[in-house]
């Protein structure tokens, strides 16, 4: 490993610590260093706050030594005025000679425009160091960006035979417990991971979840609700103010500061129209977490690009069959006895 490679995953590392904060910017670190030696260190913490590089600058303790260090950083610079100024400028006049970039920021407003700022103001620019890591960090940022559409993460867990529930017909009924502390934990981690959750009405009604993140820290994420008839209960959890919720339905009813109604056809409009929707709403991420025939639908469609898949050590005998995954796991942990298998999918365009 080359010494610009030791000091990207460092940047790497930093920026994962602002995961579940910044959505919809790209988790984001940079590193100064001077003579081999790291002088100064930062993170992009939360959206709307100040990025990577101007809190590594800021962290120098001797300034006098900036002008004489390498800075690194995961993403190009950003070289437009959003909700900070523009971090190529401050790299200009901080004097820093030399920086180091993971990969190139694919948003139009940046993609290359900050290594031109940088180059015309005599900055030695190397690009492309860990681009591949640097692109799986930031996967939903890159394909919103690429692709104008969220990530779709699938999840569920089922039993070793092929299950994630019992036959339930309302909610007096007690789901099947399948997780256990760990896995649920996990659970937890990748809802803040990503910017929007999506079920169906059915799981609404019989499990009355709230979807939002309880046994981790990070932001709640946007609770998506499928429900052509708008028949769910006010009083249920969806509509608490723990989090925003957006509902698709036929039947819309009077929008609230935390709930809002997207009226759509659900006989004329597919599952692509409703991703294309959810992406004009900003939204770079979409955990599907269920139930069977919303899960269903998006593999039948091909649209999803990784599914996480938990199986436990119990048996189910009857109940609500599995959705079915046919291509092989990339990879599986296991978390107290619980595996825990990786898909992804390639052809999701």
């Amino acid at each position: 490993m080359t010494t610009d490679e030791q000091y990207m995953w460092r940047c790497l590392q930093l920026a994962d610590y602002g995961d579940g904060y910044v959505a919809p910017n790209p988790k984001v670190g940079a590193v100064l260093v001077y003579q081999d030696e790291i002088i100064g260190e930062g993170f992009h913490r939360k959206y709307g706050e100040p990025h990577a590089e101007p809190n590594a600058i800021n962290s120098v303790k001797i300034k006098e030594l900036i002008s004489e260090s390498t800075l690194y950083v995961n993403l190009e610079p950003c070289s437009h005025y959003g909700k900070t100024p523009p971090c190529a400028d401050l790299i200009v006049r901080s004097g820093i000679p030399r920086v180091v970039i993971g990969t190139l920021d694919p948003n139009p407003k940046v993609s290359g425009r900050g290594i031109e700022i940088l180059e015309k103001a005599g900055v030695v620019v190397i690009s492309g160091v860990l681009e591949n890591e640097c692109r799986e960090l930031n996967k939903r940022f890159f394909t919103y960006q690429e692709k104008k559409r969220p990530y779709i993460i699938l999840k569920w867990a089922q039993t070793s035979d092929g299950f994630i529930d019992i036959i339930r017909k309302d909610n007096s009924v007690t789901p099947l417990k399948i997780s256990n502390s760990v896995t649920s934990q996990l659970t937890h981690k990748y809802r803040s991971e990503n910017q929007s959750i999506l079920v169906g009405s059915n799981t609404v009604l019989l499990d009355n979840p709230s979807l939002t993140v309880r046994n981790w820290s990070g932001k709640s994420p946007d609770r998506i609700i499928l429900n052509r008839a708008g028949n769910i209960p006010p009083e249920y959890n969806i509509f608490d103010v723990s989090a925003n919720t957006i509902i698709f339905t036929s039947n819309p009813g009077e929008n609230t500061q935390h709930a809002s109604y997207i009226k759509i056809d659900f006989a004329k409009e597919n599952l692509k129209d409703l991703i294309q929707r959810i992406y004009n709403l900003g939204i770079h991420s979409v955990l599907v977490e269920g139930g069977a025939k919303v899960l269903n639908s998006f593999i039948e469609a091909g649209l999803w690009d990784e599914a996480n898949v938990e199986v436990s050590q119990q048996t189910c005998g009857n109940g609500v069959k599995a959705p079915e995954i046919k291509t092989q796991p990339v990879n599986f942990k296991l978390y107290d006895n619980h595996r825990w298998i990786l898909y992804k999918n390639s052809q999701n365009p």
